[in-house]
């Protein structure tokens, strides 16, 4: 059975993406994935054409149940840059009652981080907190490091629970190291992407990828 909702809306635009798949599994030659977590990696394939992302790509052992039980649930989606918010499809995920989250643009945010000598992604996670924002929500981090890093710090001295962590920042000044940090987490489930690579693209196309896991187990048990 096929999605409804999670799935392009005309019978072209799905072709296309349908063969798009059938193009990734087949020119690859192996993973080690289990299904489920091949579906999102192959999702960030299909949106980067980088292959790399078979081993780059990471996952806690409960990352997908954690991921679909709060889209489900109709969780909060706290991302780092409105770049993701724009890039997630707003009917996907009004299906499921989730809205998203940012905090990096509001005036208050730019203040206090010149104040501090900080960055904007750090007060914007320090604020999402504030608003109580973080608990229970899916956490996606495609472009700052200092955001992961400080959701690792909160997880850690302050005692955020987070549902998910969808952790993947771009770049070469601390990107690999926040990602490192966020794989020794073991309480909080995590996606993370390996090394420098990753982006707000990857995050969003991972978090589409669960989305469409969320409507097939839907379509399952109803």
């Amino acid at each position: 059975m096929n999605n409804s909702v999670t799935e392009q809306l005309t019978r072209a635009g799905q072709k296309i993406e349908h063969d798009s798949f059938a193009i990734v599994d087949r020119e690859t030659t192996e993973h080690s994935y289990p299904a489920d977590q091949w579906q999102i990696v192959r999702r960030m394939i299909h949106a980067t054409a980088d292959f790399e992302f078979n081993g780059l790509t990471r996952f806690h052992p409960d990352a997908v149940p954690a991921g679909l039980k709060a889209i489900g649930e109709g969780a909060n989606i706290v991302a780092d840059v409105e770049m993701i918010c724009v890039g997630l499809s707003q009917p996907r995920l009004s299906h499921f009652g989730v809205t998203t989250h940012h905090c990096i643009a509001d005036t208050d945010v730019i203040a206090q981080a010149k104040a501090e000598n900080t960055t904007r992604a750090v007060q914007a996670m320090r604020k999402a907190r504030k608003k109580q924002l973080l608990d229970g929500s899916i956490i996606a981090i495609g472009n700052a490091p200092t955001a992961l890093l400080e959701i690792d710090r909160m997880i850690r001295e302050d005692g955020i629970e987070p549902a998910l962590i969808v952790g993947m920042p771009v770049g070469f000044v601390s990107a690999e190291e926040s990602k490192d940090m966020t794989s020794k987490l073991t309480t909080i489930p995590w996606i993370i992407t390996q090394g420098r690579k990753g982006g707000s693209t990857l995050v969003v196309s991972a978090i589409h990828a669960l989305l469409a896991l969320a409507e097939a187990q839907q379509k399952a048990q109803a």
